[in-house]
């Protein structure tokens, strides 16, 4: 299963994207601010443009089981979770059905829509996240994005 990352709005506070599975829109994201490569502030600051594998195991924090991204430059626990608000995250993605400036909604619907593909993507083999910025995105064509309605609805 490939999972793909698609920062499309950066502002001071917040970077909103698209999440596709498999180059499918499945839901919005939204994390901290996309910082300069090498520069990090600690619990505001956008994991790094990247590929990284994603499994599921123990969270401390959350007590229960979460998606978890593995091996990404200077950060340590980054979790894929429910949150609307930058205030819910300190690098992780966060998941929405709905977006708007520096917010998202319906954050857990989303991730139980989200969880369910990727126990079963996992259980297939190995899981890919890529995190690309809007202009990476060419190959995902817009019809993908009009059937998103009828995937969140």
């Amino acid at each position: 299963m490939k999972l793909t990352l698609q920062r499309q709005i950066l502002t001071e506070k917040s970077t909103i994207g698209l999440l596709y599975i498999d180059d499918i829109f499945q839901c919005y994201t939204l994390e901290d601010v996309v910082r300069k490569p090498g520069i990090k502030i600690p619990g505001v600051t956008a994991i790094p443009y990247g590929t990284y594998e994603v499994i599921i195991d123990y969270s401390k924090r959350f007590v229960r089981n979460m998606p978890h991204v593995l091996k990404v430059p200077m950060f340590e626990g980054i979790r894929i979770h429910q949150g609307n608000t930058v205030s819910d995250t300190e690098g992780c993605i966060l998941l929405g059905t709905l977006k708007n400036t520096d917010r998202i909604y319906n954050s857990k619907l989303a991730f139980i829509r989200f969880y369910k593909r990727l126990e079963e993507g996992l259980k297939a083999g190995k899981v890919m996240l890529e995190i690309l910025d809007s202009s990476d995105m060419d190959s995902l064509s817009v019809c993908e994005c009009v059937r998103t309605k009828s995937l969140l609805h």
